[in-house]
């Protein structure tokens, strides 16, 4: 019997420099469309942002690229989860918006999301509670990928996920609601790759973690119940009980020197600081 070829999950040093442009290039067309986040603009704005500026750096949207979607982001709003379609939706004081952006460079693929929790002056528990939920995904996610430092196996970093948001409750003691049905990703040449990144503890312990293991690490978080539907537009993701989600993505880099976030301009030193970890540029 003839059995069909599996590709590697793991990428040769070679291949890992070529997706450090890609990263980079994803990198700065979502820190545009954050910036761009305000009342009054709409998530169609949002969008064309964050195009021009894959454009002009020589990429292309890499979501376009995905069969039926046709928009550089998925902006998503309060309640809407992940991959919110833009359009003339406006932006307004007190919203808690996540944007999701790739770009293609060359045929290799980056991939990253943040949250933007936009000032409400008149509601300011409405905003410092969305802070809080942003932030501990946020945290969330970088404790994920620190665990990549010291980890032998891929599942640890959804023990290490899970680990961060419940020694991080809300203001009420009351842990936040983990999506456990969209999860991070292997990335290369293309967006969604071979192996799952699980943002929760599973029984099992997944591939080995060594050089040449590239994964997208994006937990979403809710207020409160994590039960989800997907909407009439067959994409947008909403929460059943109708709180408001957070949802934070990196894309990362394991190689022979260390880890290094493809998706991060400073390779994620920042985020990882407060975990006594150090990225390693890839040689």
């Amino acid at each position: 019997m003839i059995r069909p070829l599996r590709r590697s999950i793991y990428k040769s040093p070679a291949q890992l420099r070529l997706m450090i442009e890609p990263g980079l290039l994803t990198a700065r067309a979502l820190e545009a469309a954050c910036a761009a986040v305000r009342p009054g603009v709409t998530t169609a704005e949002i969008d064309s942002i964050a195009e021009s500026v894959i454009v002009a750096g020589g990429g292309k949207p890499n979501f376009k690229m995905e069969h039926g979607y046709h928009h550089t982001l998925c902006v998503s709003v309060n309640d809407e989860v992940v991959h919110g379609i833009p359009g003339a939706r406006i932006i307004e004081a007190g919203d808690i918006v996540s944007i999701d952006c790739g770009a293609d460079v060359g045929g290799w693929n980056g991939d990253s999301a943040a949250t933007v929790v936009v000032p409400d002056a008149e509601r300011p528990d409405v905003q410092r509670d969305n802070e809080r939920l942003s932030q501990t995904t946020a945290g969330s996610m970088w404790a994920g990928i620190a665990r990549l430092v010291t980890a032998t196996h891929l599942n640890e970093v959804g023990d290490a996920v899970q680990g961060y948001i419940e020694a991080n409750p809300d203001a009420f003691g009351d842990e936040y609601g983990i999506i456990e049905d969209y999860i991070g990703h292997g990335i290369g040449r293309s967006m969604h790759e071979e192996p799952p990144v699980f943002n929760y503890r599973v029984p099992m312990q997944g591939p080995a973690v060594k050089p040449g293991l590239v994964v997208a690490i994006e937990p979403m978080m809710v207020g409160g119940s994590p039960d989800t539907v997907v909407l009439d537009d067959e994409w947008t993701v909403a929460t059943v009980d109708g709180d408001v989600a957070a949802h934070w993505e990196h894309s990362i880099a394991v190689h022979a020197g260390g880890i290094w976030v493809l998706t991060a301009e400073d390779g994620g030193a920042a985020g990882l600081a407060p975990f006594g970890v150090t990225p390693t540029p890839i040689a």
